[in-house]
């Protein structure tokens, strides 16, 4: 007796692998869940963020009277803003404090590399210490280095005058006052930065030091070719915050240099936003202070744009 075997049908595998089902269509539905998730966030943002711009932008364009009245002022803020020589001023010490606090950059790069070296002893010791100075509050750190900085008994006058330099009153002097401020906030932003490299060079694969290292390649070989090139990615985004946060520069100059009133070299050494903060809440010119918020804003747009264009040269992507 035959036994006719019957061919097994094996459905066909789905393209995609395993247990596929057909997808849903989406409906309406599904966008008003995304809404609901995302909307408390896009609320906050519009409220705390785009409307103030909104808002700033239109005062430019106002003046406001003594008493509280509102004026059309159309671009008479901006002419003047442009014909001010103090706010080229500012500018030109904004300019000077960020390129002073970017040479932290390169000195974070080492001290996170050095840091990351192997069997170092109590690195996490030393990360906490660099580190406490960004969170330590401005003014606090102002009273200690307005002391360091002291013209008569300052710990940097008294190391000058060791190899027979006498040192300039740093927070009275034209010119001195924002370099002490750039150096203040250079010492602090090394913490942060700090702790983005060294989350950058544990990305890093060990396989690549191993192999340089059999192909002959010294320390400072492997450092040049090897941590900077593959850590550029942090190094960019590290440039871009410290730039963004100079160019936003107030608690500390104020916390340092004081007032007016109180020290006679704050009118040459006042950054942008002490600019504004002048023209708005001790002159009371609220219209012309929006003016100089807005070309605040544009600066740092259009920086921080240069910056993510000239990235593309120099950044490794891959």
């Amino acid at each position: 007796m035959s036994v006719i075997e019957h061919p097994v049908v094996v459905p066909a595998a789905r393209s995609g692998g395993g247990d596929a089902r057909p997808r849903r269509p989406r409906t309406s539905r599904d966008g008003v869940w995304a809404l609901l998730f995302i909307g408390p966030l896009l609320s906050g943002v519009a409220m705390f963020y785009l409307w103030p711009i909104v808002q700033t932008a239109g005062f430019s364009f106002t003046s406001f009277g003594v008493f509280g009245g509102i004026s059309f002022a159309g671009l008479e803020n901006y002419a003047r803003l442009f014909a001010e020589p103090d706010f080229y001023l500012s500018l030109g010490n904004t300019l000077a404090y960020t390129a002073i606090v970017l040479l932290g950059v390169p000195i974070a790069v080492i001290l996170a590399s050095l840091l990351n070296l192997p069997g170092l002893r109590l690195a996490a010791m030393y990360r906490v210490l660099f580190f406490l100075p960004y969170v330590a509050m401005p003014t606090a750190i102002a009273f200690v280095w307005r002391i360091i900085f002291n013209g008569d008994f300052g710990l940097v006058n008294h190391a000058l005058s060791l190899i027979g330099i006498r040192g300039p009153y740093w927070v009275s002097t034209p010119g001195f006052a924002i370099v002490a401020v750039a150096v203040v906030g250079l010492w602090s932003s090394l913490g942060f930065a700090m702790i983005v490299l060294a989350a950058g060079l544990k990305t890093i694969p060990p396989e690549l030091y191993e192999a340089a290292a059999l192909d002959g390649a010294d320390a400072g070989r492997q450092f040049r070719s090897i941590t900077v090139p593959l850590l550029t990615p942090s190094i960019f985004f590290v440039t871009i915050v410290t730039v963004i946060s100079s160019f936003q520069l107030f608690d500390l100059l104020y916390a340092i240099l004081g007032t007016t009133a109180t020290n006679s070299t704050l009118p040459q050494s006042m950054s942008l936003v002490y600019y504004f903060y002048q023209a708005g809440f001790v002159d009371n010119e609220k219209g012309y202070a929006a003016a100089v918020a807005m070309v605040i804003f544009a600066i740092i747009g259009v920086v921080t744009f240069i910056q993510f264009r000239v990235q593309r040269r120099w950044v490794h992507n891959d």
